[in-house]
């Protein structure tokens, strides 16, 4: 399930629903029924967000989910063929998402929690590998993870005290 709206600032963001999971609460009674939707919202130009939410109902879960993943939003570092600009392993409890970058051409090679946060960061070229548990939450985390910690090379260099063009030399 995929939507478009636009949100305050003009910024026109894509939503895809990862999971959707009934969960029950055993209760006096009996058992309480909800449903828990976890969403990816991204602009497809650098900026991807997760969010969970948590409703009796599917689609107020999956607007709760909408609305916390705008509020959890982090830019993505991209390099000129639509790509991330190093290698790195994105981490989140027992998953473990090794992301590397890729020439033009590639494509975006993931498995599907990992692939829906690629596609909405504006990620063109990439490959991906999920290791350690499954989970698709957890893999979506370290997924969102990994790319939040991927600096630019002027990030780089201004950290290190040095230019652009010393560190790649």
């Amino acid at each position: 399930m995929s939507t478009m709206n636009m949100e305050p600032g003009g910024v026109e963001l894509s939503d895809k629903v990862v999971t959707i999971k009934r969960v029950t609460k055993v209760v006096k009674g009996g058992r309480n029924m909800r449903f828990s939707a976890l969403v990816v919202v991204g602009d497809q130009n650098g900026h991807v967000g997760v969010g969970l939410g948590k409703a009796a109902e599917i689609p107020e879960a999956i607007r709760k989910g909408k609305e916390d993943a705008v509020k959890n939003m982090i830019e993505v570092a991209l390099d000129d063929n639509a790509s991330i600009t190093h290698d790195y392993i994105g981490k989140f409890g027992a998953s473990e998402v090794l992301l590397k970058n890729a020439p033009e051409g590639t494509g975006i090679i993931a498995g599907g929690p990992a692939r829906v946060v690629c596609e909405l960061a504006g990620i063109k070229n990439i490959r991906t590998k999920s290791l350690g548990s499954n989970n698709k939450q957890n893999v979506v985390l370290a997924t969102l993870n990994g790319l939040g910690m991927i600096k630019t090379p002027g990030q780089v260099a201004k950290e290190r005290g040095k230019t652009v063009e010393e560190l790649l030399a």
